[in-house]
């Protein structure tokens, strides 16, 4: 069994259900030279909180495993360290991995500002007004960027919700 195999076997066993299970996919890309890169797709709060958990079962079980990388389906990998700014790092994160994710959503983030290491957005499509917001910002864009950008302390969510016109899941759905 090589080292993909393994990855996607101990993913089969206890992650993929639970990701499954808070609406989103994630599968195996590639795995090279100690570092496992996965896809994440749906909805962003499904792999994004079991990001540590993923890395810990899969360093765990795997001792040959040395980072794990989760992207959005369609995107590549940011090397966070290339960048000038948390403005521009942040920007690319967003673009590249955030937006993909909850694009299933008819959902798309922008970037207000950065300033003392707390990232400014603005959600919009079937994100604004949606009732779950709260928990994409929390659950899924914060973590990924506190995880992905060193200097990022947090998340403010800058959007006025009662103005979305057509949220992916309205407060009458809950």
């Amino acid at each position: 069994m090589d080292l993909a195999e393994k990855v996607s076997a101990v993913l089969k066993d206890s992650i993929i259900p639970a990701v499954i299970a808070r609406g989103g996919e994630i599968r195996v890309l590639s795995v090279t030279n100690g570092v496992v890169t996965l896809a994440l797709s749906g909805s962003p709060g499904a792999g994004v909180p079991l990001l540590g958990r993923i890395e810990a079962k899969l360093r765990a079980a795997i001792p040959e495993i040395t980072e794990v990388q989760v992207i959005g389906l369609g995107s590549d990998s940011l090397d966070v360290s290339s960048h000038a700014s948390l403005r521009e790092a942040v920007s690319q994160i967003l673009e590249r991995e955030i937006n993909p994710i909850i694009a299933a959503h008819r959902g798309h983030v922008t970037l207000l500002d950065v300033e003392k290491g707390w990232a400014r957005i603005r959600l919009e499509g079937g994100c604004q007004g949606c009732s779950l917001a709260e928990v994409t910002v929390r659950q899924g864009i914060e973590p990924m960027l506190r995880a992905r950008v060193p200097g990022i302390v947090g998340v403010a969510d800058a959007t006025d919700h009662a103005a979305g016109r057509e949220p992916f899941y309205s407060a009458a759905k809950r």
